[in-house]
């Protein structure tokens, strides 16, 4: 099981310190949460800080666009050397072209699902995909409180993935701490996605072992 710190909640004037201190408590992704408050009511980063942390990360980035035009910088994130990105099956027209596009350009490709959106949209598409992101919050926003409906989601994903999908990757971002990592880990999580949860307390690595455990 992996854990991948969400950036969104570290302090962004000691940006490196907090990279390396996360990767130094034993993170094994760095999570990017892109957002262009149209298709989520808020702004984050853009490519030049995408770029930067890719040079300085010593370990896999994820990047997790929340945006309506995310086929416009899918290459891009190839050329940056990013490893996964993830797009959201709401957010686009011609899914499975984009998804062709990110492969071919030697990227992780995912899907990202918000939490009213039924798995069974992504049945024709599953056997392409390297992971599939189960939003458990309504994206936009760090902090919020974990929706406990994304629990028969990951069930029914990840018997329908062990079918059609073996090797698919299940992410979980949203909510996630030490209470509800258990049950997550246990119907079949393989990323934890967290950001609050470690960013504001002090131990980082103690934090991430509650995930683990």
């Amino acid at each position: 099981m992996k854990v991948a710190p969400s950036l969104l909640a570290a302090n962004f004037l000691h940006l490196e310190r907090e990279i390396r201190a996360v990767e130094e408590a034993g993170a094994d992704l760095l999570h990017l949460d892109i957002m262009d408050g149209h298709f989520v009511p808020n702004l984050t980063f853009g490519l030049p800080l995408i770029k930067t942390i890719k040079k300085i990360s010593r370990i896999p980035v994820d990047v997790h666009f929340m945006v309506t035009n995310p086929e416009q910088y899918l290459l891009e994130m190839a050329e940056i050397g990013v490893d996964y990105v993830s797009i959201h099956q709401e957010s686009v027209w011609h899914l499975q072209r984009q998804i062709s596009v990110l492969k071919s350009a030697g990227v992780k490709a995912g899907v990202a699902l918000n939490p009213a959106t039924p798995v069974i949209t992504l049945y024709p598409i599953l056997p392409e995909l390297d992971f599939v992101l189960l939003m458990s919050v309504n994206p936009g926003f760090g902090g919020q409180k974990f929706l406990p409906m994304v629990y028969p989601k990951l069930r029914e994903l990840k018997e329908y993935a062990g079918r059609v999908n073996q090797g698919l990757e299940i992410e979980v971002d949203g909510g996630v701490n030490n209470l509800n990592a258990p049950q997550l880990i246990e119907l079949g999580a393989d990323i934890l996605v967290a950001g609050t949860y470690i960013f504001s307390h002090s131990d980082y690595k103690q934090q991430i072992l509650g995930l683990r455990t």
